[in-house]
């Protein structure tokens, strides 16, 4: 359910604006649309698991600070994020 480590390096790799950066407002809003993206398969399957959904709600909208600080601060950085991730404004 969780990513694996190498999936998290591709991620970080991919995403990241220079050596050794793992926690810039891009990368984070990268991983944590890996872990809504399994969630939401997840849920799809089992329709019932209240504490998962009330986690990727959680997930969501740590994302969704995220972007907005990505937005106020660096507004071509995000556009690109948004558009390599596929996610709506």
């Amino acid at each position: 359910m969780a990513l694996t480590q190498q999936e998290k390096q591709e991620i970080i790799q991919q995403f990241q604006g220079k050596e050794g950066d793992t926690g810039s407002s891009a990368v984070q809003i990268a991983l944590l649309t890996a872990r809504i993206n399994q969630l939401q398969e997840h849920l799809q399957k089992h329709k019932h698991d209240n504490s998962s959904r009330r986690g990727l709600l959680k997930l969501v909208g740590q994302r969704r600070h995220h972007q907005e600080y990505l937005k106020r601060k660096d507004p071509e950085q995000y556009q690109q994020v948004i558009d390599q991730l596929g996610l709506r404004k």
